[in-house]
């Protein structure tokens, strides 16, 4: 389970006193608590699951993507690197992503399987990728994909 994977990997960076790692999956494990309380004040006892949590690692790689080009843009390459350092320790977090001929593939197959036969059809197709697919796919990528199929 990643949850139980995060933690232990916290203690690993505790132990060999690594800043950068230690950092990042504190920031990781918080923003994983704001999650896992919002979702128990909606009923799920539990918090959230490893599909919402791969989303949740990709929503911070792609913040911090965007932070890296505005400090980049501002001449702080400081806190560039930073972001940079944060972003290869989440995304160590995240499997392998699909490539793009992958992703065409998946697109094609998931159209098939809810018998997606239009536009209209588009939320059932990207709701089926999200479940099958979470931590994998760059759904920004998938729905134009999906638009060009079914359009």
């Amino acid at each position: 389970m990643l949850r139980t994977r995060l933690n232990d990997e916290l203690k690993l960076a505790v132990k060999s006193k690594d800043e950068y790692r230690k950092a990042t999956l504190r920031l990781i494990l918080a923003a994983l608590k704001d999650r896992d309380i919002a979702a128990k004040t909606k009923g799920h006892a539990e918090g959230i699951g490893d599909d919402e949590l791969l989303e949740m690692l990709q929503t911070m790689v792609k913040q911090r993507a965007d932070s890296i080009e505005l400090y980049r843009k501002g001449g702080r390459m400081d806190l560039a690197q930073r972001e940079s350092q944060e972003t290869d320790v989440i995304r160590s977090f995240l499997p392998e992503p699909l490539s793009q001929e992958e992703t065409e593939a998946a697109v094609k197959q998931v159209i098939t399987d809810v018998g997606a036969s239009g536009l209209k059809d588009m939320g059932r197709t990207m709701t089926a990728l999200r479940e099958q697919y979470a931590g994998r796919m760059d759904f920004k990528i998938a729905s134009t994909t999906v638009k060009a199929h079914l359009g």
